[in-house]
């Protein structure tokens, strides 16, 4: 392929001037590497495949050459009726509605019409949008089957088909779906396939999907950016909450994307955030999409400080600048690390990611610092040094040691009286004329020296405080 430089204008490109004019009005002035290796290439009419992480600038970067070459395509008079000629499948609602925004920014000066559809909201204004008659659909795998079962959705004229985070979909579970849309499709069609990976899965997917593609990488394979300064927190579990508060109040962040592992873990993460007086909202998967379009925007308008998240629900989240991502608890897959601190640091611009790391993830840790190939720099902050057990577990190992000590005091005030009746209980009846047994010996026992108190109660705790397995969720 013919090497690009990085330094020309995007009308270089071969953009048509209602393309580069919109650009222009958007701020940018420079193609990003992977909108310069892909633009020229597609609107040539080849295959792409593209190994591109989030916040490249790749969400243009296949938008704007679809853009001019449906334009160019369509004739200037007597249009006829509307139909679906570009199909591009997301895995989230979140990024299909950004992708979707950005089609109708880029195309504002372009005599096209686009729209989008996808779960959890009512199908019918889809409906009507789609019979209107739309040249461009953003749609995610589920909601698009919806509608071809109904039949309100055709895609018999479909001339270019874009998968887009095509690896996330592939882990949603999504290939079935997948297959059965593209076997909906005109055999003869352009494709462009994006992945943050090229995983064995992907190639194998591409393999019987493209023809003759352009290879387009612009980043190593799970690579983190460098703009991103990454840093661990070791602190005990118990206190995570506690020093994410500590960390937002002192640091007055203003804007912070925070992942759990569970939706439940969000939600309750959320709640105690509101709690300590920090506002924060969660989004994941069993929200609905009303309620997550709400929390975006807050989050992004800044009445929303915090916004606690799941992996699967902030992929595709395009938040520019955002200046701070923490890693509640580590994901059990490493790779979702680097999609993790990939929200930050974007654009040019730079960030901080920060991990709340426990002894029981220091697996994970090991995992995620083997794919990178590097060490992240550990910080203890003062105050939270790990070690300590939870006030409630230290509380009852306490009980517990007191309960033996009055056990003790109270088997020791039977006295004498106690002793004998002890004895008495214990000694077989005598028949008369018998003969007496000897007398046992009555030499005191030898006692062991007294434990300090720290140490009984550091004893009692392993039965109270025991750790989680590896990859408990």
């Amino acid at each position: 392929m013919q090497e690009i430089s990085l330094s020309q204008s995007f009308a270089l490109l071969g953009l048509a001037a209602e393309l580069t004019r919109v650009v222009a009005e958007q701020g940018y002035t420079e193609p990003t590497p992977v909108q310069a290796q892909a633009i020229p290439v597609i609107l040539a009419g080849r295959d792409v495949l593209a190994c591109a992480q989030t916040g490249t600038g790749k969400t243009a970067g296949f938008t704007l050459p679809l853009l001019q070459r449906l334009s160019a395509a369509s004739p200037t008079a007597a249009p006829p009726p509307r139909r679906v000629r570009a199909l591009i499948l997301t895995p989230t609602r979140e990024l299909a509605a950004q992708i979707e925004e950005s089609v109708r920014t880029y195309g504002q000066y372009l005599p096209l019409q686009s729209t989008l559809v996808y779960g959890g909201v009512n199908i019918n204004p889809q409906i009507e949008a789609l019979r209107r008659g739309v040249d461009i659909l953003v749609a995610t795998p589920g909601r698009l089957l919806d509608h071809l079962q109904q039949k309100t959705a055709n895609l018999a004229h479909v001339e270019i088909l874009v998968l887009d985070e095509a690896d996330r979909m592939l882990d949603m579970g999504f290939i079935r779906d997948i297959r059965r849309i593209i076997a909906l499709l005109p055999a003869r069609r352009q494709n462009l396939l994006f992945s943050a990976t090229f995983s064995n899965e992907i190639r194998q997917l591409a393999d019987g999907l493209l023809h003759v593609p352009a290879m387009i990488e612009v980043a190593r394979r799970n690579a983190e950016s460098e703009l991103v300064a990454q840093r661990i927190h070791p602190v005990d579990a118990w206190r995570k909450r506690e020093l994410l508060t500590h960390l937002v109040s002192s640091g007055d962040w203003r804007q912070v994307l925070v992942f759990t592992r569970m939706k439940s873990g969000a939600n309750r993460l959320a709640e105690q955030l509101c709690k300590e007086g920090i506002e924060a909202t969660a989004i994941h998967g069993n929200k609905s999409q009303p309620a997550r379009t709400r929390a975006l925007a807050g989050f992004k308008a800044g009445t929303v400080r915090v916004l606690v998240a799941t992996d699967i629900a902030a992929r595709g989240l395009d938040i520019e600048e955002l200046p701070h991502v923490v890693n509640f608890e580590l994901p059990n897959v490493p790779e979702d690390y680097v999609h993790r601190i990939g929200r930050t640091g974007r654009a040019g611009s730079t960030g901080e990611a920060i991990s709340l790391v426990s002894i029981e993830e220091n697996p994970l840790l090991a995992d995620i610092e083997k794919l990178l190939t590097r060490r992240i720099d550990r910080q203890i902050v003062p105050g939270f040094e790990p070690g300590r057990p939870p006030p409630h577990l230290l509380a009852a190992a306490q009980a517990v040691e007191r309960g033996g000590r009055d056990g003790q005091r109270r088997g020791s005030g039977q006295g004498k009286a106690g002793a004998q009746r002890t004895q008495t209980s214990a000694t077989p009846p005598v028949r008369p004329g018998a003969s007496m047994p000897a007398r046992a010996s009555q030499a005191p026992l030898p006692t062991a020296p007294r434990a300090p108190q720290s140490a009984r109660v550091g004893a009692a705790l392993p039965v109270l405080f025991r750790s989680p397995t590896r990859r408990g969720s």
